[in-house]
């Protein structure tokens, strides 16, 4: 037990915010706005206590909690993290309050108070996630969260919001059933035992052959439908189409985070001969994401679905890296994990911020916007670039490191994935031609919104994560160094060197 409570810290703080903000009448939402900020201000704080705290030499989980749960069954409350739940925890930490501040006038006809404790209530459960090390209580976690995302979709968002809301519940329902199974199944089999640090200790360990087969397909299913994975991706389209730019930049900035999280900590310790033995199957799947979701962005009409198809891409990248099975990749598939939040967070929110000023998100409305827009175009355009990982951002760096590292164990694979690479360069050049540059477009006459450039709030919420695409696309070795060791754990866990030399010399186990 540490001295400072500090994973169970960063769930209790939010989920208190979220009560006190939603007891605040609806007269007063400026209040409600300031305590959520306030709540959602001191869980950063936290987290960087907790990242002072964190040792990178010790590949172990740290800062751990245990708290009696259901003592009849052996179930404990129990936290602890390793670099990869750590960098996710600082990402959710960070984009929380500006997505805050992003939102402040998206619910200014509905419930206020409502909106933004739902939103510290979906802090708190995506938290409970990355640093959870009891598997059932993880899927506590797994579950409960979609609760507030669809009623910030379904209440809040804009057309077609209700089809939205419910399609994206249910296939994340689907995907919890699936995964409900798999974990009663691990239940059964390992004699009732739930702890991670026991599961992987190598005395419980799920023995090779069919039944590791289907509980590994059990977990992989569940959070590749999160991710979401190519064929289970249909649903984010909608969903990212119709909430809140705000609330879009969470549920791709950070909750299909938690699919790719959660196969990092699960699939690949718990099935390690079935991750194996899967691997090839679920790099065909991320490389048809990757062109596939390239090249339906390339076709779209609309600016919030173009963006939630380069999701689909991007995170076609990130399963490319996890299953090389190389240091490289599999880091540069944690970093990427981070950098997408950043640079699809502010996209989202930037998209947002256009769509607000001219009442759509129709590409056909705008062009011709960034002579009246400078700033909000510059910003645009700093997005776009991150997106399409241009040298000297964040994003770079990831694709550079899981190319780099599949390239070493699979060359095809990293040839087909480099063609997602230049269908970026496409969608986000095209993207940003029609909307910014050329002659104004004669739809944009008589919206006076349009001719109003960023004010200081919206300075406010595209700096930190400008800072931050730039920042780590110069020096990202800190958060690497964060990273590195969990993921050469986990590599080992698989039965796999990890190195991208020895991939190369066909050293791996």
């Amino acid at each position: 037990m540490n001295s400072f409570p500090y994973l169970s810290a960063v769930i209790v703080v939010p989920l208190i915010g979220a009560l006190i903000t939603a007891s605040v009448p609806k007269g007063k939402p400026k209040q409600a706005k300031a305590i959520a900020l306030g709540f959602s201000l001191a869980v950063a704080a936290i987290t960087v206590g907790a990242w002072a705290s964190y040792d990178t030499g010790d590949t172990g989980m740290q800062l751990t909690e245990h708290y009696s749960w259901v003592p009849a069954w052996g179930l404990n409350l129990s936290f602890g993290m390793d670099g990869i739940a750590l960098v996710m925890l600082a990402l959710t930490a960070l984009l929380t309050p500006i997505v805050i501040l992003a939102s402040w006038n998206d619910a200014h006809k509905r419930n206020q108070p409502t909106f933004f404790a739902l939103i510290l209530a979906l802090q708190a459960t995506m938290i409970g996630t990355f640093i959870s090390t009891n598997v059932l209580l993880f899927y506590i976690f797994f579950e409960v969260m979609l609760v507030p995302m669809y009623f910030l979709i379904g209440s809040y968002g804009g057309k077609r919001r209700q089809y939205a809301a419910v399609k994206f519940f249910l296939y994340s329902l689907l995907g919890g059933m699936v995964l409900l199974a798999a974990i009663i199944g691990l239940w059964v089999t390992t004699g009732g035992v739930f702890d991670f640090a026991t599961l992987t200790d190598g005395k419980h360990s799920i023995a090779e052959g069919t039944l590791q087969n289907w509980l590994f397909l059990g977990f992989f299913i569940a959070f590749a439908i999160k991710a979401p994975f190519f064929p289970f991706h249909t649903w984010l389209p909608d969903a990212g189409g119709a909430a809140p730019a705000g609330i879009a930049a969470l549920l791709v900035g950070v909750m299909d985070k938690i699919g790719t999280f959660a196969i990092l900590r699960y699939c690949l310790p718990l099935f390690p001969d079935a991750s194996q033995l899967f691997a090839p199957l679920a790099i065909a799947l991320a490389l048809v994401g990757v062109i596939y979701g390239a090249l339906v962005a390339i076709g779209q009409k609309d600016l919030r679905r173009l963006v939630a198809y380069t999701s689909i891409a991007h995170f076609g990248f990130i399963g490319v890296g996890i299953f090389a099975f190389t240091t490289e990749s599999a880091s540069g598939a944690v970093l990427y994990m981070v950098n997408h939040g950043l640079a699809t967070g502010l996209l989202f929110i930037v998209v947002g911020m256009l769509a607000t000023r001219r009442g759509s998100s129709d590409i056909a409305d705008f062009g011709g916007a960034g002579k009246t827009l400078p700033l909000l175009a510059g910003t645009f355009f700093i997005a776009g670039l991150a997106s399409l990982a241009l040298p000297g951002t964040a994003p770079f760096v990831s694709e550079f490191l899981i190319l780099l590292g599949t390239y070493s164990a699979n060359k095809p694979v990293a040839v087909i994935a480099t063609l997602g690479v230049i269908l970026a360069a496409a969608y986000v050049l095209w993207m940003y031609q029609r909307t910014m540059q050329g002659t104004v477009n004669v739809k944009l006459d008589g919206v006076p919104a349009m001719k109003r450039d960023l004010n200081l709030r919206e300075k406010l919420v595209v700096a930190p994560l400008i800072v931050g695409i730039l920042a780590l696309g110069v020096y990202p070795q800190p958060v690497l160094d964060v990273i590195n060791p969990a993921v050469e754990h986990t590599l080992d866990s698989v039965g796999v060197t990890g190195s991208a030399d020895q991939a190369a010399t066909g050293e791996n186990k």
